[in-house]
């Protein structure tokens, strides 16, 4: 299950910044961060699913506009033949596009980052629920925002402080992230994670940071040297 990290500024001069941690199945291939879209998005650039052509995480640089999505508990049980891709949820919202009511994809909370706001849109199969982030540092993992019932948001959210004026600014909570990750990868409170004891074949494999404001957009990439297992990431 993946992890996002956001931080919503009081001053909205100032940026907003976003840390976002794939976790995959490491046989489902993807394509590192790039413009694989050109025709019905042009200028987005984003991690591609190779399988299904949507995104895990996408920008419109130009556009300041961020989206990110992650997988989430479900209360319903649909065959995933009847469902389409969560990716192409992630290029509609940076698009600017509505979501419908239902969605005919898996569960998700898709994180979504613009000059005039941040949101988390939760979807559990069932019912569709929007929240708006209020000023401050927020973690979203496979259930609600800040979720206390989380173990990694109750153990590392307070860690991740608000980003100060370093260059590059990522770098701080890059020295965070490699602390959780003297963390088993199994253990429930990682960030880092070997979801596989849990029965999901998923490892965490790259990691973005994003920041946001009225003059656009920003998006840097990093992947882990083995699934699963943390190496000190120069993101580009």
């Amino acid at each position: 299950m993946c992890t996002v990290i956001v931080h919503v500024p009081a001053d909205p001069e100032t940026p907003t910044r976003l840390l976002a941690v794939r976790d995959e199945d490491p046989d489902r291939a993807w394509d590192r961060l790039g413009q694989w879209w050109p025709g019905d998005h042009p200028g987005v650039v984003g991690v591609r699913d190779a399988r299904a052509g949507g995104a895990w995480l996408a920008a419109d640089p130009a556009g300041g506009r961020v989206a990110v999505i992650l997988n989430r508990a479900e209360l319903t049980d649909v065959d995933p033949a009847h469902l389409g891709s969560r990716g192409h949820v992630v290029l509609a919202a940076v698009a600017g596009e509505s979501l419908p009511d239902a969605p005919r994809v898996n569960g998700f909370n898709l994180v979504e980052v613009a000059a005039d706001g941040t949101r988390v849109t939760m979807w559990d199969g069932e019912r569709l629920r929007t929240q708006r982030l209020a000023p401050g540092v927020h973690m979203i993992a496979h259930d609600d925002v800040d979720d206390p019932a989380t173990a990694r948001i109750v153990a590392w959210r307070d860690a991740f402080a608000i980003p100060g004026g370093g260059d590059p600014w990522w770098r701080e909570w890059l020295d965070t992230l490699e602390r959780t990750a003297t963390l088993d990868p199994t253990d429930e409170r990682a960030i880092i994670r070997d979801n596989r004891p849990y029965g999901y074949p998923t490892q965490s494999l790259l990691v973005c940071a994003a920041s946001v404001d009225a003059s656009g957009a920003e998006v840097v990439y990093g992947e882990l040297d083995r699934p699963g297992e943390w190496n000190r990431l120069e993101l580009r």
